[in-house]
């Protein structure tokens, strides 16, 4: 089931998924390039198909819990789950912009996870729910990703697999080209 950088490439061209202009990202940073991932997961045979891939590094590592970072994490972590026959469980942003699980959510201490997201720019959502993870005295064993827009760059202190590797720019405000040029900023998740 193994998928090719070419065919993620074209999943996410064919739902339009990567898109040009000015963005806003979460983190921040402006970039000329953004990956809106809902588009692609809105598709349940394209989202079965990229989670069954995100899954595949994984098997035979006895996942026993696939966590994500709500919103973008949540389809992502009930299909990994399911590719690997796992649970699924999501964690929640907290006032302070640290991640919490709520809901009756909790982990065990050794119990084995995943982290899971849709893209990496900074890694910070990521890292979050990694130390989550941790503080609750589970065991984080990787984190897969359908795209790392660092171009390979992020180190998570633990396994980062992605499906499609990209190096996407990104400024900080005041570096931004794209502002100095005038071009209007879009917020691409409102």
């Amino acid at each position: 089931m193994t998928l090719t950088a070419d065919e993620v490439l074209a999943i996410l061209r064919d739902t339009g998924t990567l898109r040009e202009g000015h963005f806003l990202l979460t983190s921040g940073r402006h970039s000329n390039r953004f990956l809106l991932l809902a588009q692609a997961l809105q598709h349940p045979a394209q989202a079965e198909r990229l989670c069954r891939a995100l899954a595949e590094p994984f098997q035979g590592q006895r996942i026993e819990t696939v966590i994500g970072p709500a919103v973008g994490g949540i389809i992502l972590a009930f299909e990994v789950a399911r590719a690997l026959g796992a649970r699924a469980i999501f964690a929640e942003k907290t006032g302070d912009g640290g991640m919490a699980l709520r809901r009756g959510f909790a982990l065990r201490p050794g119990e084995r996870v995943l982290v899971v997201e849709d893209a990496v720019s900074t890694g910070g959502s990521v890292s979050r729910v990694i130390g989550l993870v941790r503080a609750a005295g589970a065991l984080p064993l990787g984190a897969s990703v359908i795209a790392d827009r660092t171009g390979g760059r992020l180190d998570l202190g633990l396994p980062l697999r992605a499906l499609v590797t990209l190096d996407i720019p990104s400024w900080s405000p005041a570096e931004c080209p794209l502002c100095r040029a005038g071009t209007p900023l879009v917020q691409p998740k409102d």
